[in-house]
């Protein structure tokens, strides 16, 4: 029983044999090779990329899926988080998938009989995320090592960027952030935005996340837009080979004007049908002895 928590809890090789496994997913392999399985996907906030991609991944491995609505449940009487989870492992499921806006959630988890899948906490890690898009990176560039990153827009709430960070300088990665001041983190290499353009291999782009704001941003849509959103302009002004990535839900006319979502740097799709594949590879690494 493995669970996956935060990829810093994996070493570098583990991640590797983790996309390696994707890799084979992507290629047909390992489709109904967890046949009898149940898992419950737990959600307690709203998802649909990371949530229908676990779904699709767990009906390809041939498992049986329970999918929780918080709305329609106990919940709404008062039961709690722990009670609740507590619940379906006495159902005796075989993983539990779980999304939570409360950071680091599975510390109340511990002792748990079955796998735990962190499908995002709070605003700090998630791992699936992070491995779809090292998937989708490697896919292009064939590895890691000297690769420039630059995740732009709304860092300081953003669990994508705290997972990527930290996975990416261990495979030899050097990562930037850029965004308004209010979004920034002191402890992060700042780049100014049309410098990243400019100069990075690979082009992250953010959603900025309102529902987790305790204020509105300074800027409005059109001048966040005209500051930090890819424009056609910026996406002529990137190197030769680089990419445009964004881990979705993306807002057309804010972080991307509809010319840029589907252009030919854009990887934002495929970044999306890489989650498919990556997942049955951590699902099937949860059973392995």
């Amino acid at each position: 029983m493995k669970d996956l928590l935060r990829l810093s809890n994996l070493s570098t090789e583990e991640i590797i044999r983790i996309l390696d496994t994707a890799k084979e997913c992507k290629e047909g392999k390992h489709r109904d090779s967890c046949t009898g399985k149940v898992v419950a996907n737990c959600f307690f906030e709203p998802s649909t990329r990371t949530q229908y991609s676990f779904n699709t991944a767990e009906l390809r491995l041939g498992c049986r899926v329970i999918s929780f609505n918080a709305e329609a449940s106990s919940i709404q009487k008062g039961e709690s988080f722990y009670d609740t989870l507590k619940t379906f492992e006495s159902f005796g499921v075989d993983a539990l998938v779980i999304r939570s806006r409360e950071n680091e959630y599975y510390s109340q988890l511990k002792g748990f009989r079955c796998p735990i899948l962190n499908a995002g906490d709070g605003t700090k890690d998630h791992p699936t995320q992070s491995l779809l898009d090292l998937m989708t990176i490697r896919e292009e560039f064939g590895g890691f090592e000297g690769l420039k990153i630059a995740m732009v827009g709304d860092v300081h709430y953003s669990r994508v960027v705290h997972s990527n960070i930290e996975a990416m300088t261990r495979l030899g990665m050097k990562c930037y952030v850029s965004g308004p001041k209010e979004y920034r983190e002191s402890d992060l290499d700042f780049i100014d935005f049309d410098e990243a353009v400019r100069t990075m291999d690979i082009i992250m782009l953010l959603r900025v996340q309102n529902e987790r704001h305790e204020k509105q941003m300074e800027l409005s849509v059109p001048e966040y837009h005209k500051y930090y959103g890819m424009t056609m302009d910026r996406v002529h002004a990137m190197k030769e080979k680089s990419i445009i990535m964004h881990p979705a839900p993306f807002n057309r006319g804010v972080e991307l004007c509809d010319e840029a979502v589907e252009c030919d740097k854009s990887r934002i799709f495929p970044q999306i049908a890489n989650g498919v594949y990556v997942r049955m590879a951590v699902l099937q690494r949860a059973w392995e002895d």
